[in-house]
C-alpha cells in the first residue's frame, strides 16, 4: 500500500464532509418552504452538525491514538449515513435536526483521522505540505455543494440528494476500512503514554488568544459558507438558486486558493502577521455587505471572493497551535483549537439566525465587532513574532 493511496481514499471522505456541511446554504429555501422553518430554527438545525462534530473531538484524539483511523473513521461515517437518511425523510424540525446532528458525528474524524494517518505515512518534512494540500482539495466539496448542488436538487429534489448521499457515504466508509492501513507494514501504531498536560493547554493565554480568533474567524467562515452566505443572497438580494450557487461557487473556489497559499505566505511573511491581515480582510467583507447590501453584482462577486480567500486562512490557527506548545502536547493543542473553531460555528450559525430578527445589517456588524475584539486579543502574538 502506498502513501498516495491512503491520501486519496481519505480525501474522498473529507470531500464528503465538506459537501454535507455546506448543503444547507443552497437548500435553505426548500427547507423553509417544505418544513416551515424560521431563521432561528434554520440556524440552530444547521449548526448542530458543528456542535456534534466539536463534541466528538474531545474523545476522538484518544480513540485515534489507541485504534488508529482505519476503523474509527468509517465507523463514525456509518452514523453519518444514517443521519443523511433521517434528514432525507424528515417531516419536522426535530427529525431534521437529528439527521443534521448525526451527519456531524459521521464526519468528525475526516480531518483529524487523516492528520493522524499522515503523521505515520509521510515524512515529517512533508507533513505540513501534505496536510495543506489535503485541506485545499477537500474544501472542493463545498464547491460541489454550490452550483452543482443547485442543479442536482432541481433534478432529484433535496431529499433525493440526501438519499443517494447516504449510499455514497457507506461506499466511501468501506473504501476507508478496506483501503487504508493505520501505518505502513511493519510500523507499529505509536501509543500515547502520558495523559497529563491538557490542563497546561487550557490554562495558556497563548491558547486562548489563538482559540478566540479561530472561534470567530474559523467558526464564522464556515457558518457563512455553509448557510448564511446563501441565505443572505436569497433574502437580502432576492436571487434564485442558480445565482446563489454561482456566488457560493466563487466563495468556495477562492477558499481553496486560500488554503493552498496560506502556508506559503505564512512561511515567507510570518504566520501571525498573515493571519492578522487575512482576518482584517474578512472583516472588511462583512462590513461591506452590512453597509452596502445592494452593491453592484460585480462588486458582490469580489466581496465573496475576498471573504472566501481570507476566511480560509483560519487554518493557520492549527499550525500556530502546533508551534506554540511542546511536541508532546501538539496533538492535544491542535484538537483543542479545532474544538473551539467548531463550537464557534455552532454558536455563530445559531446566533446569527436569532439576530436576523433585526436584519442582516445588524447581524453582520455585530459579527465584525466580535472579530475586531478577537483581533485585539491576538495582537500581542503578532508583536511578539516581530521582536
Amino acid at each position: 500500500m502506498s502513501a498516495a493511496r491512503v491520501f486519496l481514499v481519505l480525501l474522498l471522505a473529507y470531500f464528503l464532509s465538506y459537501f454535507f456541511r455546506a448543503t444547507n446554504a443552497v437548500i435553505s429555501p426548500d427547507l423553509r418552504r417544505d418544513l416551515g422553518l424560521t431563521s432561528a430554527e434554520l440556524g440552530l438545525m444547521t449548526s448542530l452538525f458543528y456542535l456534534t462534530f466539536a463534541l466528538v473531538q474531545l474523545p476522538l484524539g484518544g480513540l485515534l491514538d489507541r485504534f488508529g483511523p482505519r476503523f474509527v473513521h468509517p465507523t463514525l461515517m456509518l452514523l453519518g449515513a444514517v443521519g443523511a437518511l433521517v434528514f432525507a425523510s424528515a417531516q419536522s424540525f426535530a427529525t431534521l435536526s437529528l439527521g443534521r446532528a448525526l451527519l456531524g458525528v459521521g464526519f468528525a474524524a475526516a480531518l483529524m483521522g487523516a492528520l493522524k494517518a499522515f503523521s505515520l505515512w509521510f515524512p515529517s518534512s512533508r507533513y505540513a505540505s501534505v496536510s495543506g494540500l489535503y485541506v485545499a482539495l477537500g474544501a472542493s466539496g463545498a464547491i460541489a455543494a454550490s452550483s452543482p448542488l443547485a442543479w442536482l436538487k432541481e433534478q432529484i429534489g433535496w431529499r433525493g440528494v440526501f438519499e443517494w448521499g447516504a449510499l455514497v457515504i457507506v461506499l466511501v466508509a468501506l473504501m476507508v476500512a478496506l483501503g487504508v492501513q493505520n501505518a505502513p507494514r511493519g510500523t507499529p501504531l505509536p501509543r500515547s503514554e502520558a495523559q497529563e498536560g491538557a490542563g497546561v493547554i487550557w490554562r495558556s493565554g497563548v491558547f486562548w488568544r489563538i482559540g478566540a480568533l479561530n472561534f470567530v474567524l474559523g467558526g464564522g467562515f464556515l457558518a457563512w459558507q455553509t448557510l448564511w452566505g446563501g441565505d443572505f443572497l436569497y433574502k437580502a438580494r432576492g436571487m434564485g438558486g442558480l445565482e446563489v450557487g454561482a456566488l457560493l461557487f466563487a466563495f468556495s473556489l477562492a477558499a481553496v486558493f486560500g488554503y493552498l497559499l496560506s502556508g506559503t505566505l505564512a512561511d515567507r511573511l510570518g504566520l501571525p502577521r498573515v493571519l492578522l491581515a487575512a482576518s482584517l480582510g474578512f472583516t472588511l467583507g462583512l462590513l461591506l455587505l452590512a453597509l452596502w447590501p445592494q452593491m453592484p453584482l460585480a462588486l458582490l462577486y469580489l466581496v465573496y471572493l475576498l471573504m472566501g480567500f481570507t476566511g480560509a486562512f483560519n487554518i493557520l490557527s492549527l499550525a500556530q497551535a502546533r508551534l506554540s506548545f511542546p511536541t508532546a502536547l501538539t496533538g492535544r493543542a491542535v484538537t483543542a483549537i479545532n474544538f473551539l473553531g467548531f463550537i464557534g460555528v455552532f454558536l455563530l450559525q445559531w446566533g446569527l439566525g436569532v439576530v436576523l430578527a433585526w436584519g442582516y445589517g445588524t447581524a453582520l456588524v455585530l459579527w465584525a465587532g466580535l472579530l475586531l475584539l478577537a483581533l485585539l486579543g491576538y495582537l500581542p502574538l503578532v508583536r511578539k513574532s516581530s521582536l
